[in-house]
């Protein structure tokens, strides 16, 4: 993973002006693995977002708690970034720590709430209940 969450946090308060913010989420989207063609189809297509945005969920059921690994692709940029950050805050952790994850107060201490268009914003909670429906289904599974 390009960037940890402390790292965009931290960048995010030395930031002071939001078209450098929106820089910096452009560059977070760049550096994301794309996604192979064959994963950007209706079964990892997230519902809900007027881009188009996919994301991969891995589960590993090898611990006491399944884990989820999440990758992601958009086809606008913005929204790319939006996907860099929503990885970094779940992937890697256990589908119940993903389940507490208190993702508006994120998202209020970044700014994001506030400057970001309504569809962009639906388009976030719609890849945050896609997770969150995969970490449930993962807890089930177990």
């Amino acid at each position: 993973m390009a960037n940890s969450l402390q790292d965009i946090i931290d960048t995010f308060e030395f930031l002071d002006d939001w078209e450098d913010r929106y820089k910096f989420l452009i560059d977070l989207g760049k550096d994301l693995e794309p996604l192979a063609a064959d994963e950007k189809t209706d079964t990892y297509k997230v519902r809900g977002c007027v881009s188009q945005v996919w994301l991969v969920t891995t589960p590993d059921n090898s611990g006491s708690e399944p884990v989820l690994t999440f990758r992601g692709d958009s086809d606008a940029l913005i929204v790319q970034g939006l996907v860099a950050i929503v990885i970094a805050l779940f992937s890697g952790k256990t589908a119940q720590e993903i389940l507490q994850t208190d993702v508006e107060g994120l998202f209020n201490t970044l700014g994001l709430q506030e400057h970001l268009t309504p569809q962009r914003s639906n388009g976030l909670k719609s890849m945050i209940g896609r997770i969150r429906t995969d970490a449930e289904a993962a807890l089930t599974a177990a």
